[in-house]
């Protein structure tokens, strides 16, 4: 019978003792893809939609019903159908350029990319939040700020720069994104790093066989009661959508 030696046998049961390897750690997510995907989940290849907006006041509030339209990700057509007062207003992008139509004056006005940040209709989303702008993936940097634990998902934090020629009124974003691509918050700050406004995602349900921010809420940061809530009516991805939708005559002359 083979004797082992006692240093070779101290050495054997040092390493049987030993802690296994611990796994290598995966690599952290690239930031600007984490905000990629969120806005693909919430565009889808084309959308139709139907919300409705409240704009909430100190002293008074007023909803709208609002149809929408979207296709990839840098087309979009926006048309309110209630009240009657503002029935027919519009908003078109494709690309970089963004139409309103007014039917009181019938005309057609070409917004600089300036005024993307606009307000749409009185609310306090903009411009660019409503027609679901991509331009964050275009006209920003990209950096991930570190990820917590919630409800069992991890949430990335991202932040967003404006590049310096960026037409953007915004010096920073911060969108904190769950794991499966849903976007819990969306804050907007100042080039003075003062925090003006947050997006923040009231309710998740499942609709058109995905799970979707069905109800949020963008709110001032200064003035706790004035914010504007948009409830998902109805949605669908992924479907075939009608030619010449976005059009500049399809605009002003609805045929869908």
């Amino acid at each position: 019978m083979r004797r082992w030696s006692p240093y070779v046998a101290l050495a054997m049961l040092s390493l049987s003792l030993s802690p296994a390897p611990a796994p290598a750690a995966e690599p952290a997510p690239d930031a600007r893809q984490l905000v990629a995907a969120a806005l693909a989940h919430w565009r889808g290849t084309t959308s139709r939609f139907s919300n409705t907006l409240t704009i909430h006041r100190p002293d008074w509030e007023r909803s709208l019903s609002v149809v929408g339209w979207s296709e990839g990700d840098r087309t979009s057509l926006m048309r309110v159908t209630a009240p009657a007062r503002d029935a027919g207003n519009g908003t078109l992008t494709r690309d970089d350029n963004l139409w309103t139509y007014n039917p009181r004056i019938n005309r057609i006005i070409k917004v600089p990319a300036s005024m993307m940040g606009q307000s749409w209709m009185g609310s306090d989303f903009s411009n660019r939040d409503v027609t679901k702008s991509t331009d964050i993936l275009y006209h920003y940097d990209h950096a991930l700020l570190g990820s917590h634990q919630r409800d069992g998902f991890t949430v990335y934090e991202v932040e967003a720069i404006p590049h310096e020629d960026a037409a953007v009124v915004w010096g920073r974003e911060v969108m904190h994104i769950r794991e499966d691509h849903i976007l819990l918050e969306h804050q907007f700050w100042d080039q003075d790093g003062v925090l003006v406004k947050t997006m923040r995602a009231l309710e998740i349900r499942e609709l058109s066989g995905r799970s979707v921010v069905t109800v949020m809420r963008m709110g001032k940061a200064e003035v706790e009661q004035e914010w504007t809530e948009m409830r998902v009516e109805h949605v669908a991805f992924d479907l075939a959508l009608p030619p010449n939708l976005f059009t500049l005559s399809n605009l002003r002359n609805p045929r869908q």
